[in-house]
């Protein structure tokens, strides 16, 4: 088998729905919808290795932290670990007074049953129940007509009312889909909702949940949205339901669809945290509520250490989360072209000088530190990478600043050994190459042991100190203008070596009383060579003394 050249004879463009005026596109989301997590719903999870009841309370917890309010906890009716570990949560009163467990159901009486029994005793529930509705299914899966499977929700609705009244101790919220929404008749289901409406007699004080899943993502986001929006319009007693909605990601824009319907009038969300589920996956969670706050809108949802919370997630379902997942992978917040670090750099230069709090950095979306992450990671260094980048990454791991011509020097050393290495470029390996092109280790030919600094008669500065030379100490002395310049006249005079400073710079690194600084000096030999020098010591002119030797040392 190979691809058709002509898919039209096996595949049909879905339809259009004919929706006059649609008023979805020019809304805004101002608000966060409700939230229901499906990550513990057994089938949902699509697991190689199901959870067992460790990995599923750790996960509860999860979800209890993170702030969800509405979590499904299960489908009792499964198997003895759903259902136990249902009965687990309410036994031993695991379950926060403010959060709405729910379970699901398929319209069958023995099946409900079960599920009123996993949660007796709770101080509220939500019971789902579902019977698919589209043509597909009543033609291909189950041979029924429309009246047909519309008595199935009846029916199933019928049982729900009786077996709340048999557990009156815990106040009881219900949940119907017409599943496989997406892909059915509108009228159809709206039809089937209304019919479980009648039974179960919602108010706008207790309204139902009407869930309206795209079981399988058959079109663009903007059919879902229309499809979203004629169903509000047209339900009957739509003040007493809460429209809910559970998209998949089939063709990839799960997300996209669950915000254009938020658009279109829904109130709720059902999803998984970064998207697990079944075939491509449920709606991501964290992904649409991360997008809501790079809004400026409060999602409810709390994930300020992601790490933590990715860690759990791959921990009980066993499956990775991707490096480039929206908000969470591991390099979504990492640059390694030239071009993207500087605009990254000089961003986070800028967000420095602001005199406000609103985030404006290039290519960050979002604030890291926001979800718990540091800097470190956003620009990382390969042989893409440009000055920017190790420029970066020395101020990061070492606080040092490095002046811009001296970037561009070394650059050159790091891009050599990038190349000679072909991998990513770490901040030790960086350091390393640091400290050996400038010097920093230990023994050099030119070694501070001690000094101290005087002005002569004639208001110049003099140098005086003592200087390892190839491991035998020396006492040296030179005048000039300033420190800098007196020490490069000892080196001309005692050592003859001839130094042209041609550039200076120096800064602390770090806000503390006690924090070190760094000297650079820019020279130039007198073969017209260009070499830097690096000095770091607690004291700023001590610093600046080491910068030259370090220069010194070059020649």
């Amino acid at each position: 088998m190979t691809m058709l050249k002509d898919p039209s004879v096996k595949y049909r463009p879905f339809p259009q729905v004919q929706l006059r005026d649609r008023q979805w596109p020019s809304n805004v989301i101002s608000k966060a919808p409700r939230w229901l997590s499906t990550d513990l719903r057994d089938g949902n999870q699509a697991l190689i290795d199901p959870m067992g009841a460790e990995k599923k309370t750790r996960f509860f917890d999860l979800l209890v932290k993170v702030g969800l309010k509405e979590i499904e906890v299960g489908f009792p009716s499964a198997g003895a670990t759903e259902f136990d570990f249902i009965r687990g949560l309410v036994d031993t009163g695991r379950i926060p007074d403010d959060v709405l467990v729910q379970v699901l159901t398929q319209s069958r009486q023995d099946l409900i049953e079960r599920s009123f029994e996993s949660l007796a005793g709770a101080h509220a529930a939500i019971v789902h129940l579902y019977n698919a509705v589209s043509p597909l299914w009543r033609q291909v899966v189950f041979g029924m007509e429309q009246s047909e499977v519309r008595q199935i929700a009846v029916n199933g609705a019928k049982v729900l009312r009786d077996q709340a009244a048999k557990y009156p101790q815990t106040e009881w919220h219900f949940e119907y889909s017409p599943e496989t929404f997406s892909t059915a008749e509108l009228d159809f289901s709206i039809e089937c909702c209304q019919a479980v409406m009648e039974v179960l007699q919602p108010t706008p004080e207790r309204p139902i949940i009407l869930n309206l899943p795209a079981t399988v993502e058959a079109a663009t986001p903007n059919i879902y949205a229309d499809q979203i929006e004629y169903f509000c319009r047209n339900l009957p007693n739509r003040e007493s339901a809460v429209i809910s909605l559970h998209t998949h990601n089939d063709r990839g824009t799960g997300v996209a669809a669950a915000e254009l319907g938020l658009m279109a009038g829904a109130d709720r969300v059902e999803g998984c945290l970064f998207g697990n589920g079944e075939r491509t996956g449920n709606c991501c969670l964290v992904t649409i509520a991360l997008n809501m706050y790079t809004q400026g809108i409060d999602s409810k949802l709390d994930f300020s250490d992601i790490d933590e919370v990715i860690q759990t997630v791959e921990y009980c379902n066993q499956l990775k989360v991707p490096e480039r997942h929206p908000y969470g992978g591991e390099l979504v917040f990492t640059a390694f072209s030239g071009s993207h670090q500087d605009a990254i750099k000089k961003g986070f230069a800028a967000q420095e000088q602001r005199n406000d709090q609103l985030w404006a950095v290039p290519y960050l979306p979002i604030d890291p530190a926001d979800l718990g992450r540091n800097y470190e990671a956003v620009i990382r260094v390969n042989s893409q990478s440009g000055k920017g980048g190790f420029a970066w990454v020395i101020e990061q791991d070492q606080g040092l600043k490095l002046p811009k011509r001296m970037q561009a020097h070394f650059s050159k050393h790091v891009q050599n050994l990038a190349d000679e290495l072909g991998r990513e470029l770490y901040a030790n390996d960086i350091w390393e190459v640091f400290r050996k092109t400038y010097r920093l280790d230990e023994p050099q030919r030119f070694q501070l042991i001690d000094w101290d600094e005087g002005r002569a008669p004639d208001g110049s500065r003099v140098f005086a100190g003592k200087i390892g030379v190839d491991g035998q100490e020396q006492s040296v002395s030179g005048r000039g203008n300033g420190l800098i310049s007196s020490v490069v006249a000892t080196l001309a005079g005692t050592f003859g070596v001839e130094l042209e400073v041609r550039d200076y710079a120096e800064h602390s690194m770090g806000q503390s009383s006690d924090a070190r600084a760094a000297a650079y000096v820019e020279c130039i030999t007198a073969e017209g060579r260009t070499i830097w020098g690096v000095g770091i010591d607690e004291d700023v002119a001590t610093a600046s003394v080491r910068a030259v030797l370090s220069a010194a040392n070059a020649v």
